[in-house]
């Protein structure tokens, strides 16, 4: 099963759906109660999930806060796909308890709403654990180089390797493209490699030249192959494989240093750990 629904170049990571139809349940469940009291209780329902958002949000600043307080502006950039769900959910019962408190009308539509949604969104998440996945390995696709030789994926095989799929035109790719070569130069025990889609060597040559770009493992893929047969048409996708060559884990959208720290961290645990963790919202 693959882990995101791709709509033309549109992708939606499912847990991130799971997520989402999870408040929306939550939010029905509770106006339905509500009403059946004489109360209308969207208002709060609406606060507690945006207290929710907003810790898990923090949660996850917090834990990579060495790369956030460098950058501190990168605290409001949620593009990164930075979030913790598990002290989300914390924080919205902790504030529906407080809502309730002064209120006891409020009591039963607001536990069903936040009591639905948080069921929901754990047995959505293991679910989407528990699913058979695709296995997708580094595939023996020959690419030319840099440098004007070719390289096989395969031939990565034996370290874990980050495999980042991207364009000159694509301004997340841009944007991540730093920190990318931050980490590549950070993590040698790596292999990263940058798999260029649909364009000409002078286009990359010309766009990692007016960046002042270094790095290594450039291939170019002006047919979107590698594209196709990771089943990826957005971008930037980055895939991240075991040293086996295994798919492990892939984050579909633009990444910070954080975001990326929190992948590579996942990326040197053992498989056990890897596997019994609930699917990361993107």
């Amino acid at each position: 099963m693959r882990s995101t629904l791709q709509i033309g170049p549109l992708a939606l990571p499912f847990a991130l759906l799971v997520l989402l139809s999870a408040a929306a349940l939550g939010l029905f469940i509770g106006k339905r109660i509500g009403r059946k009291v004489g109360m209308d209780v969207e208002p709060q329902i609406i606060r507690v999930l945006l207290v929710a958002v907003v810790l898990a949000r923090l949660a996850f600043v917090w834990q990579y806060r060495d790369a956030y307080f460098s950058a501190p502006l990168g605290i409001l950039d949620i593009r990164d796909g930075g979030w913790d769900p598990q002290a989300g959910l914390i924080a919205a019962w902790v504030y529906t308890l407080i809502l309730i408190r002064p209120c006891p009308a409020l009591r039963k539509p607001l536990l069903a709403a936040i009591g639905t949604a948080g069921v929901f969104w754990m047995v959505g998440s293991f679910t989407l654990l528990a699913l058979p996945q695709d296995e997708i390995l580094l595939p023996a696709i020959t690419l030319s180089t840099f440098d004007g030789g070719t390289a096989s994926l395969m031939s990565f095989e034996g370290k874990p390797t980050v495999v980042n799929l991207w364009a000159t035109w694509c301004p997340p790719c841009q944007r991540e493209m730093p920190v990318l070569q931050h980490a590549q130069a950070d993590h040698p025990e790596l292999h990263f490699v940058f798999l260029n889609q649909g364009e000409s060597y002078a286009a990359v040559q010309h766009f990692l030249a007016s960046r002042n770009l270094e790095l290594r493992n450039v291939l170019l893929d002006p047919e979107g192959k590698a594209g196709a047969q990771f089943g990826q048409s957005a971008l930037p996708a980055t895939l991240f494989f075991d040293a086996s060559g295994r798919l492990v884990d892939q984050r579909i959208g633009e990444l910070s240093h954080a975001t990326l720290a929190q992948r590579l961290t996942a990326l040197a645990a053992p498989s056990s750990k890897r596997t019994s963790q609930p699917p990361s919202i993107p």
